[in-house]
């Protein structure tokens, strides 16, 4: 008898059938070519606990057994399966008539040996389907691991893109921020303010991402206007709110949720609950993520020094946010700033990027 290759010896073989002399003679069959994991039961329940502790790659199973026959110890079987699981089962039996073969077929069995079986014949249909189960198997895990490769490299865009993103705003913030700081600070607290007023999560986290970008079109701002100390005149003002159509073209006619919310912030974070901002949207008419973005970034700017501006003590800072509820910023969003103000995370600005509260800071 021809022995089976070397990656089909060490595939495990459950043999069930309720006649002892059966399981006997099989697994002295298997075993005396070279399968090297057989094991063997005459109770069709146990078979299951058997399984369900260690998967078979191939079942020889018998059909007419007591207390449970072949075709509930497939269906028993099949339940424990994955989905899309290729588990060959080769059945043993002495009737093997359309109908009962038809049923078979139904519940799970793959192929049939009629008893009393050849020994030859057995080997053959045994090998045959333990060749498919091994390429099977060979096949899942080459799918597992291109899935993997692909996931990796999704990951790998994502970050190039997140990366990009915040070199970007990096680059406009560069231009009035010594520290660069401002754009990633403003997200965090957008962030936490977000999450304050019950929002989504994931809609918190892309908030996150996306509001860095809100200044992104002060590239295009000239030195003269942007760096300006002291006020601005009407023509000058006027250059400096074009940031906010310069950051929508750049950000615009993109398909990805970051940069299309990237694109509604630097368009809305100038506009004022009032309607007296740069394009005169007011009240809800103005997206949440502009009415946030606005409370983070004016919150951050009064806090840290520019080049037009001393920083104003943070108790100060918030005094000015909190005199603007209703005018400048959206009620809610005041208020729930001001929670996140009374409960300490916003007591050290710097710390925000953190993650942290200034008093767990201070016992580290």
């Amino acid at each position: 008898m021809q022995v089976p290759d070397e990656a089909l010896q060490g595939l495990k073989i459950l043999v069930v059938d309720d006649e002892a002399a059966n399981t006997a003679v099989l697994q002295r069959l298997l075993t005396r070519v070279g399968y090297q994991r057989v094991l063997v039961t005459t109770d069709p329940v146990a078979a299951l606990a058997m399984f369900r502790e260690e998967p078979a790659d191939l079942v020889l199973l018998d059909l007419h057994m007591p207390v449970m026959d072949g075709f509930e110890v497939m269906s028993g079987l099949r339940s424990m399966l994955p989905e899309g699981t290729y588990l060959p089962i080769l059945v043993l039996t002495g009737d093997l008539d359309r109908a009962t073969r038809e049923r078979a077929l139904s519940v799970g069995a793959t192929d049939f040996v009629t008893k009393p079986f050849e020994a030859t014949e057995v080997l053959l249909r045994l090998r045959n389907l333990l060749e498919t189960r091994h390429l099977h198997r060979r096949l899942q895990r080459h799918n597992e691991e291109l899935e993997e490769k692909v996931q990796e490299r999704t990951r790998e865009l994502a970050e190039a893109q997140v990366e990009i993103l915040h070199r970007l705003a990096l680059a406009a913030e560069y231009r009035d921020d010594v520290t660069g700081q401002h754009a990633e600070r403003v997200g965090a607290v957008a962030a936490r303010l977000a999450l304050e007023l019950g929002v989504d999560a994931a809609w918190a986290d892309l908030l996150r991402r996306a509001a860095p970008l809100h200044d992104v079109g002060k590239i295009g701002v000239p030195d003269a206007v942007l760096l300006k100390p002291g006020g601005l005149t009407a023509p000058e003002f006027d250059v400096m709110r074009s940031h906010v159509a310069i950051g929508g073209r750049i950000l615009g006619g993109s398909s990805f949720d970051l940069l299309r919310l990237a694109q509604e912030i630097a368009l809305s974070h100038h506009e004022r609950w009032d309607g007296r901002g740069y394009q005169g949207l007011s009240g809800e008419e103005i997206p949440l993520s502009g009415r946030i973005v606005a409370v983070a970034d004016v919150f951050d700017a009064l806090c840290h020094e520019r080049p037009y501006k001393r920083a104003l003590p943070v108790a100060e800072a918030v005094r000015e946010i909190q005199a603007e509820r209703g005018r400048h910023f959206a009620p809610e969003v005041v208020d729930a700033f001001l929670r996140l103000v009374e409960d300490g995370t916003l007591n050290d600005p710097d710390a925000i990027l953190l993650g942290v509260r200034p008093r767990e800071l201070s016992a580290r």
